[in-house]
This record gives C-alpha cells, sequence and structure tokens, in this order.
C-alpha cells in the first residue's frame, strides 16, 4: 500500500518540497497539500504590494497548480486538528485525511480578538492576501477624504505597513491621510538604536506620527482606546501588534513551546511524534528561539525535503542548523529601506534596491516552477 505525505500549507518552508513532488510520485507515494489558498503569497513582499510596488502576481507561487502538475493531490482548506494517534488530520470543511508522514508550515496569524467581526475597515497584516483588499479600500477612501489610518504595533511590520501606506497615498494624488503608528512603550524595541533612529526618521520625515505613550485596550471602526483611557478617532487600522503560531498545535495536544508554536527538535521533528515535521512561524526550535522571520523558514526548506525522505524511507534525518546571523532589510516605501547585517547598518534607495534584488530572485526561482511543468 502506498504511503501517505500530507503537507499542511504552502509556505516558505515547503516551497523546495512543492517543487520536488514528482519526485515522491515517482518512488511511489502519494502525496497531498492542504492550503487556505490556491496561491502561496510571499510575506517579505506584502507591504510592497500594499504600497504598489508589487502587483499581486509579482509575489505569489501558484501551489495548487505546481501540486497537480507533478501528480499530487490539492486540498483548498483549512486544518483544524491533527490525531497522532490516529495519523490522520481533520479539516474544517469535515474531512478526515490519513499520513504516514506529516508536515506542518501553518503560518502565524495576528490576534482579532475583541475587534469587532463586521468592521470593514480593521486589517491585520496577515495573511498577506489582506493587504490587496486593504489598498483596494484605502484607495477609495483616500480619494473621498483626508482618512486617519492607524496602525497598532510597535515592530518592523507597522514601521513598513506605515510606509507603504505614505506610498500609496502618494501615488493615488489624492488627499493625503494622517498615518499613526501606536507602538507602545517604545517602537522597534528591540532593534539597535541605530537602526531605530533610522526608520523613525524616515517615516517621521513623511509626517508618520509615532505613539510610545501606552498600549492599545480596545479597537472599533471608529476609534482606538488606549489603556490609559484616552481614545483616538480613526477611520481605516490595521492591527500589526506581533503574530502568534498557528492554533492546530494547542488543539491538538501536540508540544508546544513558549510561544505555542510546535516543538520540534534538531531534525524539525515534533518532539513527541517522530512522523510529524514543521518548518517557518509556526514553530518553536527546542535547541534555541527563532525570530519569526522567513530566512530561517527558506534555510529549513533542503533540510525539511530531506527528512520527509528519511522518514517514508527509512533512512538517517539530517540536523537543521539555523545558520549565521541574518540580512534584514525593511522596505518603508518609496524605494527607501533600511538594511542591518552584523554591525553594518544604513538606510536609503540602495537598502531598498538590495531587497527588491532578493526578494524578486526568490521569486522568480519558484515561479519559474510553474512554467517548467
Amino acid at each position: 500500500m502506498k504511503k501517505n505525505l500530507i503537507l499542511i500549507g504552502g509556505g516558505h518552508a515547503h516551497m523546495t518540497a512543492l517543487e520536488n513532488i514528482s519526485r515522491f510520485v515517482e518512488k511511489g507515494y502519494k502525496v497531498t497539500v492542504i492550503g487556505p489558498s490556491l496561491y502561496h503569497y510571499y510575506s517579505g513582499m506584502g507591504p510592497g504590494m500594499l504600497g504598489g510596488t508589487y502587483t499581486p502576481s509579482d509575489i505569489r507561487f501558484a501551489t495548487r497548480d505546481v501540486v497537480c502538475k507533478q501528480g499530487g493531490l490539492f486540498v483548498k482548506d483549512y486544518v483544524t486538528r491533527i490525531d497522532p494517534a490516529a495519523k490522520t488530520v481533520q479539516t474544517a470543511s469535515g474531512q478526515s485525511l490519513a499520513y504516514d508522514v506529516l508536515s506542518v508550515n501553518a503560518g502565524s496569524y495576528v490576534s482579532m480578538q475583541d475587534v469587532p467581526e463586521n468592521a470593514e475597515n480593521i486589517y491585520p497584516v496577515k495573511p498577506i492576501e489582506k493587504l490587496m483588499e486593504a489598498a483596494e479600500k484605502l484607495k477609495i477612501l483616500f480619494k473621498r477624504k483626508k482618512a486617519v489610518v492607524t496602525i497598532v504595533g510597535g515592530g518592523p511590520s507597522s514601521a513598513e505597513v506605515a510606509g507603504n501606506i505614505w506610498q500609496l497615498a502618494k501615488q493615488t494624488k489624492q488627499n493625503m491621510p494622517e498615518i499613526k503608528i501606536l507602538a507602545g512603550n517604545r517602537f522597534m524595541a528591540r532593534f539597535p538604536e541605530s537602526v531605530r533612529c533610522r526608520v523613525s526618521s524616515i517615516l517621521k520625515t513623511r509626517g508618520i506620527r509615532i505613539f510610545e505613550n501606552g498600549y492599545v485596550e480596545k479597537v472599533t471602526a471608529e476609534s482606538v482606546l488606549m489603556a490609559s483611557g484616552e481614545s483616538l478617532s480613526t477611520d481605516f487600522t490595521f492591527l500589526a501588534s506581533g503574530v502568534k503560531p498557528s492554533k492546530i498545535f494547542e488543539a491538538s495536544g501536540l508540544p508546544v513551546g513558549p510561544d505555542k508554536g510546535m516543538l520540534v527538535n534538531r531534525y524539525l521533528q515534533s518532539v513527541k511524534y517522530p512522523d510529524i515535521f514543521g518548518g517557518g512561524d509556526c514553530i518553536s526550535f527546542k535547541d534555541q528561539p527563532l525570530d519569526k522571520v522567513g530566512v530561517y523558514a527558506v534555510r529549513q526548506n533542503p533540510v525539511l525535503l530531506n527528512n520527509l525522505f528519511a522518514r517514508l524511507e527509512g533512512s538517517p534525518l539530517e540536523r537543521f542548523n539555523p545558520g549565521p546571523e541574518y540580512l534584514l532589510i525593511f522596505n518603508l516605501g518609496a524605494n527607501h529601506g533600511v538594511l542591518k547585517k552584523r554591525g553594518i547598518v544604513f538606510s536609503g534607495k540602495p537598502a531598498f534596491w538590495i531587497k527588491d534584488y532578493i526578494d524578486t530572485k526568490f521569486m522568480k526561482k519558484f515561479q519559474a516552477i510553474e512554467k517548467i511543468l
């Protein structure tokens, strides 16, 4: 009987596995990929899409087509639970799919807790697809009035979203909005002062206001209530208050790390269930905490591919080495960026050009798979 390999999610950490589905099929394995969308959107280029630098087609990978053309099965659905004892996954539509080996790259989400359900002007920065919808609504809003756009959160996502909203407004050539970042007690708190100053300077030069006087208590369609009791009016709000790993693992009773991501060992393998692997934002790496950045998912690609084959075939697993300090570049819109690598920090157009080159090259590499198949 054929062994079943299931991949949950078509994100960065699964890109190489997706590229090699035909190899699994040729060896007699059945491959099923479960994902909520026919495409995977590259989060590193999401703010650029919001600002209009990139089109949706520039930053997406045709997951379903790549899977099906290689003989795999694509299921458009959400996984709600994994049953490691029965070795099945349950989906939102009620399907139960059996696996012999499972790999999870289910990504992360921004909490929408206490946000009105039907608010049409409140958007999380993830999933990336939502930024497309937000951009279209903002264009209409900017034509209609001088709007107040609020970003809740003080990390890199808030900086990139703010800068690209400014770019979008400039391109629309209508009313320039008032853009506010509600950054808690300290904007870009976990970054060196050399990075913070450059990011803040670029944003403030454009009139973007950064508030560091407390945390947000509640968000409604018309206002943002601060913990201090102050209420700030808003016309459009983005939530960028940090990402959390998929809820699947807690719901399934799998071991999780401090951030509630699936706890994995140095082989990217569940510490309790050896037939379950994972990568990207949804895992918690037992050996050391990893930042929620795409570079680690990209570095996990070849290890996951090797270890999925190894587990199916009973051969030795490969260890994942997180590698050296990664290159960090923020896209702040208008072709400006801030770059950090070890002790080197600089900003301006050269920083953006480097990011654009790296990101575009990465996407074209995987988009080329669509054309070859």
